[in-house]
């Protein structure tokens, strides 16, 4: 486990050095394609990552992303053998409580198509928070659920836009963040890892640690936030991640 403070109350552990990114911490995605090209150099290692099994996987792109930022790592992972399908929801608007709605019935319905299989779930940044509230909505057909930089605790507030939901949309971001931990308590059934590097210059890499369930595996890449997606890091650790669930199954 990373060095995140914690406190205990009664909805269980909650990390409170969380804090929102600094004004120039924003500047670190300047590194991005640095990651982007990761993926070119590193291409022998990828190539020889662990093979799927031909398990559903579906990919979730973060705020204001489409399916566009989740296709190369779509292509990667139907390259390794698995099934590999997109939202298809157009751009994530931030609409969560809509979306996982919508989405829940496009997995169900590509649960269905695969005879029952269930899915596995990959989410980016906002994408994720979508796949986590998924999974615990729909434990029967969610296998596993995979995050990248998501903001785990205290949905905005922890993130460089945090500031600006507060004005603009008149949230109380404390009450917010209470609601989210109320939610994020409930905890998960499947497996679930959250991916997340402390050169994230959107979302605070504390908020991506996820502390509320036993079982989740927190792994620290070196990406920028916007470099998660295409990182061959962190490609090489979702192919490790997904290997070892099908050895575990």
């Amino acid at each position: 486990m990373p060095d995140t403070d914690m406190e205990t109350n009664n909805h269980g552990a909650r990390p409170y050095s969380c804090r929102q990114p600094s004004v120039l911490k924003p500047l670190s995605e300047l590194r991005a394609p640095v990651d982007w090209m990761s993926i070119a150099l590193r291409a022998p290692q990828l190539l020889t990552a662990p093979r799927g099994d031909g398990r559903p996987v579906m990919l979730l792109p973060g705020l204001m992303a489409s399916d566009l930022s989740m296709r190369p790592l779509g292509a990667y992972l139907s390259f390794l053998g698995y099934t590999a399908r997109q939202w298809g929801l157009g751009f994530n608007q931030g609409k969560v409580s809509r979306d996982v709605d919508r989405f829940g019935a496009r997995v169900r319905a590509f649960s269905h198509a695969r005879g029952g299989a269930p899915v596995t779930l990959i989410g980016w940044s906002l994408g994720g928070v979508i796949a986590r509230e998924s999974a615990r909505l729909q434990s029967d057909i969610i296998r596993e659920v995979i995050t990248l930089g998501t903001p785990i605790i205290g949905g905005p507030k922890y993130t460089s836009v945090g500031g600006f939901y507060a004005r603009t949309q008149g949230i109380d971001m404390d009450r917010f963040e209470q609601m989210v931990h109320e939610r994020n308590a409930l905890g998960l059934t499947q497996p679930v890892t959250s991916i997340y590097s402390k050169n994230d210059g959107i979302v605070d890499w504390r908020a991506s640690v996820d502390v509320y369930n036993d079982h989740a595996r927190n792994i620290e890449v070196n990406a920028s936030h916007f470099g998660l997606g295409l990182s061959a890091q962190v490609w090489r650790e979702i192919a490790k991640t997904l290997a070892a669930s099908k050895a575990h199954k």
